[in-house]
């Protein structure tokens, strides 16, 4: 008999707010292949920015202690002021990559008016306070604030009072379809991969985080970023579903733990 593929060892996270940052390359990389995003070269900086290719937008990953890694700023144009984005080192990425890939493709959804509490109400949150809600296991939070018209939008996971995990900011004139993305993914059920034993988790409380280990032919382990580049660039002429996880998923022979 052949010999069996090489595997490694996945964990499979959820609730997935709470599985972690991830490989920033997941946001990075296709940034700059697929969508043609430039980036800057200073080895001797802890930093990377990159910029879209009509210098609108910025995206800028540097790490920061007392505030937020990741922030992208967009240019003012004739029918919207200038705007930003904002997220906690401990975002996943899967969560940040539906926006970044929402604000890329080149043939965005429309930006009319929506519920971007919808998802969140499907997958199971609840009312908090006058305009926010709740997700099912009382760490996240989704709230708008400021006016009706202009409203600021903020996501915060937490496990207690004074543990904050990560925040979302979305400034007042963020297009709508950019926050529903967001909340979206963030309400997505399907569990997102991290290497197994990864100390970016907030919490390993089985009470709270379920961590279903599984093998995983290492190949595909390696191939899942390039096919996420692949399939992003592809939709310059086609629209296929752009993926915000990996191709490949947990079976039910899984280990939980």
């Amino acid at each position: 008999m052949p010999p069996a593929p090489e595997t490694v060892e996945i964990d499979f996270i959820t609730p997935r707010h709470l599985a972690g940052g991830g490989d920033p390359a997941w946001i990075t990389v296709p940034l700059h292949r697929a969508c043609g995003w430039s980036h800057g070269n200073d080895p001797l900086m802890p930093r990377v920015l990159l910029s879209s290719p009509d210098q609108k937008a910025l995206l800028r990953l540097e790490p920061d202690p007392d505030g937020q890694w990741w922030t992208l700023h967009h240019a003012a144009e004739p029918d919207r002021p200038a705007w930003y984005a904002s997220f906690g080192a401990r975002t996943p990425v899967e969560l940040l990559a539906a926006v970044t890939d929402a604000l890329t493709d080149p043939a965005p959804a429309a930006d009319a008016p929506c519920d971007k509490h919808e998802a969140l109400r499907q997958a199971g949150w609840s009312r908090y306070f006058d305009d926010g809600l709740v997700s099912p296991d009382n760490k996240a939070y989704v709230e708008r604030l400021g006016t009706p018209n202009a409203p600021a939008w903020f996501v915060t996971v937490s496990l207690g009072i004074h543990q904050k995990v990560w925040q979302a900011r979305f400034g007042e004139h963020t297009p709508a379809h950019l926050v529903t993305a967001f909340t979206t993914a963030l309400a997505d059920p399907r569990l997102v991969p991290r290497p197994h034993g990864s100390l970016g988790l907030p919490t390993r409380d089985p009470s709270i985080v379920t961590r279903q280990t599984t093998d995983v032919h290492a190949v595909h382990v390696a191939s899942a970023l390039e096919d996420r580049v692949q399939s992003l660039a592809a939709r310059r002429t086609a629209r296929p579903a752009s993926p915000s996880c990996p191709p490949w998923s947990p079976p039910k022979s899984g280990r939980s733990r």
